[in-house]
């Protein structure tokens, strides 16, 4: 039988061998606590802005990345990854596959993301060296990494973005074949329902039902 290409990557179990609804809780409790860690550490540094302000001369840049209007921004964005990701650990707890759409949304942009950056490395070579140079002077082990040649940078980085890129697309097969569960399932309840309910009659309809008289004997013909 021939199978197509989702049916070929479609499992019900991922990393050590837990279902794929465990696995999404799981990924989805966790994104949950460091989002919640960062809107933490936001709202603090909101609370006493002078303790946690970097100045651009601590940056060594002409940006200061980290006012009050970047901070409540991220603070936002914060918010809304703990919502989302509720939503998918609720969503595969209760078996609601909509719930789970927005965090698997998330996921995809994510990658698409890394992935952007890993292309315009490998295009514009040289903004590895840039990046370097940005770097606040007590960055550790700066002057090493910026000793070593252009191209072993590059290969470096992207040796680095393409083991998170495949650590994310593990993840987003997790999650997609979380959501294909819960569908099927779904469906499955639906099916079984309208099979129950609709197409079979009630038990005590077919016991009420008076039974068809028996047909005459059978005699043989005499000549």
């Amino acid at each position: 039988m021939m199978l197509s290409p989702w049916d070929r990557w479609f499992a019900t179990s991922c990393c050590l061998c837990c279902h794929v609804r465990t696995g999404t809780i799981i990924l989805g409790v966790w994104y949950m606590l460091i989002n919640g860690v960062v809107l933490l550490i936001l709202l603090t540094a909101l609370s006493d802005p002078e303790q946690y302000h970097l100045t651009s001369a601590e940056l060594a840049n002409d940006l200061d990345v980290m006012d009050d209007a970047n901070m409540c921004i991220a603070s936002a964005i914060s918010l809304l990854m703990i919502l989302i990701c509720g939503m998918a650990t609720y969503g595969a707890y209760k078996l609601r596959a909509a719930w789970i759409v927005p965090f698997f949304c998330y996921q995809i942009f994510d990658f698409a993301l890394n992935a952007l950056v890993a292309v315009s490395i490998v295009v514009y070579p040289n903004t590895v060296q840039d990046y370097l140079q940005q770097l606040p002077d007590n960055f550790p082990y700066k002057e090493e990494i910026a000793a070593l040649s252009n191209v072993c940078l590059v290969l470096i980085v992207l040796l680095f973005i393409g083991s998170i890129l495949s650590f994310k697309a593990y993840l987003l097969a997790c999650v997609w074949n979380c959501y294909r569960y819960v569908s099927g399932r779904g469906a499955s309840e639906i099916l079984l329902y309208v099979t129950t309910t609709v197409l079979l009659p009630p038990y005590d309809d077919s016991v009420s039902v008076p039974l068809k008289q028996a047909p005459p004997p059978y005699t043989t013909a005499t000549a």
